[in-house]
């Protein structure tokens, strides 16, 4: 399961059908609507709550992103983004039964039940019962062009993904005579990147189950809900002069007072002015370099992850960028207390901080690389936008981060729900925004190798960047897989292929480009 941009999907054309959420709260009666959905689904879908709690509270991340837009609306500065999944059905689609596998979906996950609401202050989640949701069916249009079809699902994504209004996700299908391809698209504020996974085996396995005939048979998936009730309870009352602080603090003192990491290279962006986006995705290597590519990392003690991200440390460094790296890393919080089967924003920001100065071989950079993450995932506890809040109040209160940040994510998709049914459902992941200030970069391991997805600001001076980073990073973990070393230094320059032109494909906004990527998967952590 890979991430690329959607603009890059080449799904075949066919009749798009939606399917509308909607309550029935005050009118069942009315309609004669019994909270069952097609298919047999029970009105409270296995693994949800019984009966839907009163007050619930969002999350950190909810509560930050929620504000932004708010405030971006407010100033007729609109924030917009949305995460999107696609995947295939073979033969003909049994709409009753899908219809049955999304509802039962929906209700399974509390968080896309929710309406959040600002109250006193605070952002409240209140969740509509799972007994009262209904799916109505709408046809919407036949598409004979596979870039047809890809303008209006990208044009509907950003349409319908609104943070400020329910339904905060939208769901359906492009239908052919012998197969088609599923799509649900979520305002972040419901969900991650690792969510994505998640959703694609939960209604396939649905789906597959009452085109059986049998029951929705799924593992327990507690609700975001608590696990947000639960990290508040814990860090709402910290203070700046909490202990447990102390990792951000030290890391801040060491990067000159500044909370966030700086990207080192040249994007050739302005002080608080945001972007059009590059949304770009490049192939690292094949599944057997990337095998090979494991084993060098395992031979030095670490693990492919630790890996890529020396290689990336490296490349910066050798570019202009200083010996130390220093950077932001996300990590799931999911391992905690059972959620790994629940939908959510379960993902924590996290600095980390390592020596890759010039002269050290790869094993040392990887032992650097390593201390670096365990220290990191010893003061995981305490939630980014708390510290950011606490550490950093004047640039909270702003609607993006300051200047362009030094991120970095890695997923393993082979360890995902499902995975080893992805050669069948041929899922595939895709991340919108609508303008930027910086460069953030996605790693993604599946069945077919190692992948690399960058969303940066449209500047020529960061396309000269990201597509030289892109050739020394490939270059890089090539050196790694064939000799288990750097060997010789990689120094970014001229890319190979000129300026902007894609090796799966690149979207600016306004304008999509073909490419080869007919089949992409997406993200876990080694």
């Amino acid at each position: 399961m890979r991430q690329f941009p959607l603009e890059m999907h080449q799904m075949a054309p066919g009749r798009v059908v939606e399917w509308r959420l909607r309550s029935t709260a005050g009118t069942a009666a009315d309609s004669g609507a019994t909270g069952e959905a097609p298919g047999g689904v029970p009105a409270a879908a296995p693994g949800g709550v019984a009966a839907d709690a009163a007050g619930r509270r969002a999350s950190f991340n909810q509560d930050k992103h929620f504000t932004v837009a708010e405030e971006s609306r407010g100033a007729d500065d609109p924030v917009a983004s949305w995460i999107a999944v696609t995947f295939e059905v073979t033969g003909v689609l049994d709409e009753r039964a899908l219809t049955g596998a999304l509802l039962a979906f929906v209700r399974r996950h509390e968080v896309l039940r929710c309406e959040f609401r600002r109250l006193a202050g605070e952002l409240a989640c209140e969740p509509i019962a799972a007994a009262e949701l209904a799916l109505d069916t709408v046809p919407v249009a036949d598409f004979d062009s596979s870039a047809a079809l890809r303008g209006f699902l990208v044009d509907r994504f950003k349409r319908s993904i609104d943070t400020l209004s329910w339904p905060l996700f939208t769901m359906g299908a492009v239908l052919r005579e012998e197969s088609a391809t599923v799509y649900l698209a979520f305002d972040h504020i419901v969900c991650d990147g690792l969510s994505m996974p998640i959703v694609v085996h939960e209604v396939q396995s649905a789906y597959e189950a009452l085109r059986r005939g049998e029951e929705i048979d799924l593992p327990p998936a507690p609700s975001y809900l608590d696990f947000a009730e639960e990290q508040r309870r814990r860090y709402l009352s910290i203070e700046t002069g909490d202990e447990r602080l102390g990792y951000w603090k030290s890391f801040m003192a060491r990067g000159g007072g500044e909370f966030f990491p700086r990207f080192p290279l040249e994007l050739g962006v302005e002080p608080d002015r945001m972007y059009p986006i590059v949304n770009e995705a490049s192939p690292l290597l094949d599944a057997a370099e990337t095998e090979v590519f494991e084993k060098a990392c395992r031979a030095v003690d670490g693990k492919p992850f630790m890996g890529v991200l020396a290689a990336v440390a490296v490349c910066l460094r050798e570019a202009g960028g200083p010996g130390v790296y220093r950077g932001f890393m996300p990590v799931s919080e999911r391992g905690r207390s059972g959620w790994a089967n629940s939908v959510g924003w379960f993902v924590n920001t996290m600095p980390i901080e390592f020596d890759a100065s010039p002269g050290r071989d790869f094993a040392q950079v990887m032992a650097a690389v390593r201390a670096g993450f365990g220290e990191m995932m010893r003061h995981i506890d305490v939630p980014f936008v708390r510290a950011w809040q606490l550490l950093a109040p004047a640039e909270f209160a702003a609607r993006s981060w300051p200047y362009p940040v030094n991120f970095f994510s890695y997923i393993d998709t082979r360890k995902c729900p499902g995975a080893e049914r992805h050669e069948d459902w041929r899922p595939s992941s895709h991340v919108w925004s609508a303008r930027a200030n910086g460069a953030c970069s996605w790693f993604q391991r599946d069945a077919d190798g190692l992948h690399m997805n960058s969303i940066y600001v449209d500047t020529e001076a960061a396309r000269r960047t990201m597509d030289a980073f892109q050739e020394a990073l490939r270059a890089t973990v090539r050196e790694i897989a064939r000799h288990g070393s750097f060997r010789r230094p990689v120094a970014l320059t001229a890319p190979r292929r000129p300026l902007g032109t894609p090796l799966y494909g690149a979207s600016r906004e306004g304008a999509a480009l073909d490419g080869a990527a007919a089949y992409a998967p997406s993200t876990s952590r080694s």
